[in-house]
């Protein structure tokens, strides 16, 4: 209860003095009451108008003259004038009020979309001189060895040391569903070990981890304007003054042409007018509503750099994939090993991982995969060549691993088509400028791809295209499987990056998903870069506008379809609050209107968009998932920076 008078204390103030003053002036008749009451009421405005005068006079002094401080400040000193005491009282008592709930919502938003801050571990256990310690993460290095128990969360990013443990990463990725984690692979911050002590290898420092990046590309998405918000920016810079003017016309052009003007009736009306035309709940529920929605696309593992860009991606026509990682699940397989000139399967097989062990492509870590456990021999003079494989030396021999542009560079004739299996990749290997073999490896389709193939097209998006470095044999099946009319492979980088500036249309935007370092200047390049985040590259990621963090194709229409809500909530906001204030000024112009319609125009209003522009954090949550909030100083700070008086 005294925690709730002192956060409100202000308003609480004025409301028990505005109720003695009614009190004092309608439910008694003594004489002199009035040096009772008007005392009563005069500190009762000074409780809630004093600080809205004295950031009048900072907005002023920052060059801005009307701003909505001053619109309440002239109107409920005019009410004063004329003898409305209480409701000059009111408006600003009631605005106020507007104010905590603007404040409040806007902390709530910035807080749903700053949730994963609660994430951040400050207690690292790490085993140092043969005993373990604890201090913070950000003092462990790359390379030192980490301990978490079950229960606890990642403090940072690194390899699982542990034969298999399983990770909630739903803080991260928005998925509910624990994932298991083998020996050598990857483990994220943030995520929490849920059955069995692990220890962990440091692979990236505190600031560069997954968890660090996130947070650091939602707190810039927060802070990019879309054009609905820059334009109601402008509007309120005209609107302000424009009212402002209006109201003096209204209260002294009546003279000129009304028959019996009484200037205490126009003031008052102008007075209405005022109150009504504050457009701090306009102002202010638009970027709530898109603070909404990018939160609850965060809760549900995408990250939106940018309100701009859910516009962006509700008004897509066209989505280009990437193949690999992307469509399918980009874990390859070892199918078949074919060998040529009297080389052994088991040997072509060590020679082709070992030009690959350092490689970061999918096919390359299969390759290795399937030679693991053999002692592989030394590479030297090794050299990638862009979207066509790897050549070095080994055993003194000239070695080429990769695609037939490869062989075809390297001089290699190859075999005819009969040997090879053409619905899968194909990596071929030839010894010192001899054709020595081919390794055949075998994607499939994510469980989600399709589902989320008939879901863009139910939302109108008919125009979906692959672009893969794979050969077209198998681009073509995987194309067939998801119905794609075009589909186009065996493609390079640069390729990729023409085909889709050849498609670029000023009158529409095109997307493109993708999650190898290779698709980072096609992502670039599109009007709406989408990067896969669970394995994506950092330059991918780094480059794309919008982040899917669980690597689930079907992420997409859900972005979609929050982008769609968030944009019909803020123009619900729009034209509900246009209207209602429309309507009441033209009854004030009639003097068919009080006061206390103004107050609703104005502050109910704004309470009302508001309340529906934080709808939209509610209706796309998981409610599996429980999110902590933290807001911190600096946080506090950004959240008084969105209040209206910075707009209008």
């Amino acid at each position: 209860m005294f925690s709730f008078i002192n956060k409100y204390k202000e308003a609480v103030i004025s409301a028990v003095l505005l109720a003695g003053a009614l009190i004092t002036e309608y439910g008694f008749s003594f004489d002199g009451r009035a040096y009772l009451y008007l005392p009563l009421y005069g500190l009762s405005y000074l409780s809630v108008g004093g600080p809205v005068w004295i950031k009048a006079f900072k907005s002023i002094q920052n060059g801005t003259i009307f701003s909505e401080f001053m619109l309440m400040g002239i109107a409920t000193v005019g009410a004063f004038a004329i003898g409305e005491y209480a409701e000059g009282v009111a408006v600003m008592l009631f605005y106020m009020i507007g104010e905590y709930a603007q404040h409040g919502a806007v902390q709530r938003a910035r807080g749903s979309v700053e949730a994963l801050i609660d994430q951040q571990p400050e207690i690292a256990t790490v085993e140092r001189d043969g005993s373990t310690e604890q201090i913070s993460p950000s003092e462990v290095e790359i390379g030192e060895i980490i301990r978490v128990k079950p229960g606890e969360k990642v403090p940072l990013d690194g390899e699982l040391l542990t034969g298999e443990a399983s990770f909630n990463t739903a803080a991260l990725t928005g998925e509910s569903k624990p994932i298991s984690r083998h020996e050598g692979e990857e483990v994220w911050a943030g995520s929490i070990n849920r059955d069995r002590p692990v220890r962990i290898r440091v692979t990236e420092a505190y600031e560069n981890t997954q968890l660090s990046k996130i947070l650091t590309m939602v707190r810039e998405a927060s802070q990019r304007k879309a054009p609905t918000q820059r334009f109601m920016t402008r509007f309120a810079k005209v609107y302000t003054p424009a009212v402002v003017w209006l109201a003096v016309a209204l209260t002294f052009v009546p003279w000129l042409i009304v028959e019996n003007y009484i200037f205490e009736e126009w003031l008052y009306r102008a007075l209405i007018f005022l109150v009504v035309s504050c457009p701090c709940g306009l102002v202010i529920s638009i970027p709530l509503g898109y603070f909404g929605g990018i939160g609850a696309a965060s809760r549900n593992g995408i990250l939106f750099k940018g309100s701009d860009f859910m516009d962006r991606l509700r008004n897509l026509d066209a989505l280009f994939f990437d193949k690999t990682g992307t469509l399918t699940e980009g874990k390859f397989k070892v199918q078949d090993i074919h060998s040529f000139n009297g080389i052994s399967n088991e040997g072509l097989l060590q020679l082709a991982a070992a030009l690959e062990q350092q490689s970061t492509h999918p096919i390359g870590k299969a390759i290795v995969e399937q030679a693991n456990g053999n002692t592989l021999p030394k590479v030297s003079d090794q050299q990638e060549v862009s979207g066509m494989g790897i050549t070095g030396l080994v055993n003194n021999q000239r070695l080429a691993v990769g695609n037939k542009k490869l062989m075809q560079k390297e001089g290699i004739a190859l075999p005819s088509s009969q040997h090879f299996n053409e619905s899968y990749s194909l990596v071929h290997i030839g010894i010192d400028g001899k054709y020595a073999g081919s390794i055949s490896i075998a994607d499939q389709l994510k469980e989600d791809t399709q589902e989320a193939v008939h879901q863009l097209r139910e939302l109108g998006i008919e125009n979906l295209v692959m672009l893969s470095g794979d050969k077209q044999s198998v681009v073509d099946d995987i194309a067939n499987q998801l119905n794609l009319k075009e589909a186009f492979g065996e493609l390079l980088p640069d390729d990729k990056y023409r085909y889709l500036e050849q498609r670029l249309d000023p009158q529409k935007v095109i997307g493109y998903v993708g999650d190898g370092i290779n698709d980072a200047p096609v992502i670039t390049l599109a009007d709406i870069g989408i990067a896969m985040g669970g394995m994506g590259s950092d330059a991918t990621i780094e480059t794309a506008d919008v982040v899917i963090q669980t690597d689930q194709l079907s992420k997409i229409p859900t972005a979609i379809n929050i982008a769609n809500f968030t944009h019909r909530v803020i123009w619900q906001n729009i034209g509900f609050a246009l209207g209602i204030k429309i309507l009441v000024m033209t009854l004030a112009f009639f003097g068919l209107a009080t006061m206390w319609e103004a107050i609703f125009a104005d502050v109910g209003v704004a309470l009302i968009a508001i309340a529906n522009a934080i709808r939209i954090q509610h209706h796309f949550t998981d409610e599996k998932i429980t999110y902590r909030t933290s807001v911190s100083a600096n946080q506090n700070k950004e959240s008084e920076e969105l209040s209206c008086c910075q707009n209008c």
